[in-house]
């Protein structure tokens, strides 16, 4: 069974894409099979993975999504690119911010993503939505796609205080969208051990948060070769497979299996 999961946050810059990527050829290098969705004009997620220049792919998620609301057919694995560590991607570009416009006048606007998904995500294990950052129309459809949501926080003051927001738009999409969805947790990134202050933003999440959250107990520190392999179109595994980030990022990886082994048991003693 698929299980989707959106990496979302408002506040840029807290690590998302580098997490959807690292997450994702995780899980690949563990035998799943996975898809990311780059959900962000930007294409950061796209270029992350070595597709330097987003805006000149013929097919993007702009354009399959623009199928979905025309009611087009949309050939099999149809502008889905194949990355050398074992993961699928679909990509984005700047079309996705004309296409959150033209969304507003759409029939069923919210399940948009949701009913392209219903397509193709039996080919996979896992998929992975890399949201922009802001709580737009694309990222409602993601939100609405989803069966869970990881959000990546980065350990700061403000980042940390400003996810109420984001747990108030979460809690609107399960209330009139998706009742379903269920937050898999919240993750610390950019965390610099060195300090006391990371520590107690840490310390923080986890007083305000943790009886209402799950907090993951990985924590991704803050590390430079992270920051560099977007450049390369790689992941931390290959980039710098011995260094703290990507011990910390299989240490995620292997939460996350850990979490969904949980929950599928949980499914099977509920129907018995």
């Amino acid at each position: 069974m698929t299980k989707v999961i959106a990496l979302a946050n408002q506040k840029g810059g807290v690590g998302k894409t580098t997490t959807a990527v690292n997450l994702g050829i995780g899980l690949a290098r563990q035998g799943k099979k996975v898809l990311l969705i780059d959900a962000d004009a930007q294409g950061n997620l796209t270029d992350s993975l070595g597709w330097n220049e987003p805006d000149k792919l013929p097919v993007s998620l702009a354009t399959i999504m623009s199928k979905v609301i025309m009611e087009e057919s949309i050939v099999p694995d149809e502008g889905i690119l194949h990355h050398a560590e074992g993961v699928d991607l679909m990509p984005a570009n700047i079309e996705l911010s004309a296409l959150e416009v033209s969304l507003v006048n759409a029939m069923s606007r919210e399940s948009v993503l949701r009913n392209y998904l219903k397509e193709v995500k039996g080919k996979y294990d896992y998929v992975l939505i890399d949201c922009m950052p802001s709580l737009g129309m694309i990222t409602v459809n993601a939100l609405a796609a989803a069966d869970s949501i990881i959000i990546p926080v980065q350990s700061h003051y403000l980042p940390a205080k400003g996810m109420s927001q984001l747990l108030q738009t979460i809690n609107r999409v399960k209330k009139n969208i998706n009742p379903n969805l269920k937050i898999e947790g919240v993750l610390l990134t950019m965390v610099d051990n060195r300090t006391n202050f990371a520590k107690d933003i840490a310390y923080m999440l986890r007083n305000n948060y943790g009886d209402k959250l799950h907090v993951f107990k990985t924590e991704i520190p803050l590390a430079i070769k992270a920051a560099e392999t977007s450049a390369e179109g790689k992941s931390i595994y290959i980039h710098d497979a011995h260094g703290k980030a990507a011990t910390a990022y299989e240490a995620l990886t292997k939460e996350v299996l850990s979490d969904g082994r949980k929950q599928k048991k949980h499914k099977a003693d509920l129907a018995r």
